[in-house]
């Protein structure tokens, strides 16, 4: 593999991802005003860093005469290096541990024009400068202890890479959770609202209802009680009348007067059944709506404590899950949490926000006990 052994490649990439922590971690405590253990992994070591320097002197040593290719080379290789473990960490860990959304030219924030053209200068500055002491330095060393210092580290690195990667699964899975259960409670929220305004509407047309069929029973009481005083009325006229009028015309304002009560005894009948029938099918309508509304609220009940059933669910769920989660879990999380304060998830923005803050409170807390 070009001049060095597979061994001497992997000794590289550990010294520059030791390299890269140095870096990285002086850089974001000074920014944060603390000391930030910077990377994914608890090792002072950035694999990013350590894979990207691996890769530029891979490249670049083919064309290492030329310092134009050297620089075009870096750019191209460390790009691709970027853009891709960007993207397969958002896939894998629902995280974004590093974000050039707000630098100009960038490529849905894994990438950016001016990171790229950095890049290229790192590689020329590495293979020119930074790289020749190592390599003095690795190639001066005995196969034996090479062979030894890659067992050990590697060891190590291997045990922190699988731990750092549950660590980051369990948050990726934690941040799915906490917002999958904060919809549903928006879900759950939105839709008592709605059963309270339905229940709401239909207490207001009820009692609506109640109050017209009260006065229409009041305008036909009053519109009877006119009715009789008026027939008394005209019974006394009528008698008036009777008294001075000849028999024959007696005889036949009473037959007229039995065909009008006749007349008006059908109407009337006619007309009871008619309000029967309508009442009948008043009646049925009334029904057949309570019933719909009471389907429906049920149905939304119904739905309303499943979700709290649901949510229920949940919370216990991420109980056991903490619960179940050693001391020395809760430390990768926490770290990961920590070593990355500029890590941003936009699927998941609000639930890492609250993390975060959590975090950060019980920082500050320990800070005032002490």
């Amino acid at each position: 593999m070009y001049e060095y052994e597979w061994y001497q490649w992997i000794l590289f990439f550990f010294c520059y991802c030791f390299f890269g922590w140095i870096f990285e971690s002086t850089y974001v405590s000074l920014k944060s005003r603390r000391f930030v253990n910077r990377g994914f992994l608890r090792l002072p070591m950035l694999p990013l860093y350590g894979t990207g320097a691996v890769m530029m002197l891979f490249v670049s040593l083919p064309v290492k005469d030329n310092l134009v290719l050297v620089y075009f080379s870096g750019v191209v290789a460390a790009t691709a290096l970027e853009y891709v473990t960007g993207w397969g960490m958002e896939k894998l860990f629902k995280m974004r541990y590093w974000d050039y959304s707000n630098q100009r030219f960038n490529v849905k924030g894994y990438i950016c024009l001016s990171s790229s053209i950095a890049w290229g200068f790192l590689t020329i500055f590495l293979t020119e400068v930074i790289h020749r002491p190592i390599e003095h330095m690795v190639l001066g060393m005995d196969t034996t202890l090479d062979l030894m210092l890659v067992a050990t580290i590697g060891t190590a690195f291997a045990a922190d890479t699988v731990e750092s990667t549950r660590a980051a699964l369990d948050l990726g899975r934690a941040l799915e959770a906490m917002t999958r259960m904060k919809a549903e409670l928006e879900e759950m929220q939105v839709q008592l609202a709605l059963l309270k305004s339905e229940l709401r509407e239909q207490t207001e047309q009820r009692v609506a209802m109640a109050q017209e069929e009260t006065a229409l029973r009041i305008a036909e009481i009053r519109a009877e009680a006119a009715s009789r005083m008026s027939g008394i009325k005209s019974t006394g006229a009528l008698r008036m009348a009777e008294a001075t009028t000849a028999l024959a015309s007696e005889l036949k304002a009473e037959l007229r007067t039995r065909l009008d009560e006749m007349k008006d005894s059908t109407a009337e009948r006619l007309e009871n059944v008619k309000d029967s029938a309508a009442g009948h099918l008043e009646r049925i309508k009334d029904s057949a709506s309570e019933r719909m509304e009471g389907q429906r609220a049920r149905e939304l009940f119904e739905r309303a404590a499943a979700l709290t059933e649901k949510l229920e669910q949940l919370q216990k769920r991420s109980r056991e899950r903490r619960a179940a989660r050693s001391g020395f879990r809760k430390f990768y999380l926490k770290s990961l949490l920590r070593g990355n304060p500029g890590a941003v998830s936009h699927q998941y923005r609000e639930a890492l926000k609250e993390l975060q803050e959590e975090l950060q409170k019980r920082i500050d807390e320990k800070h005032v006990e002490k």
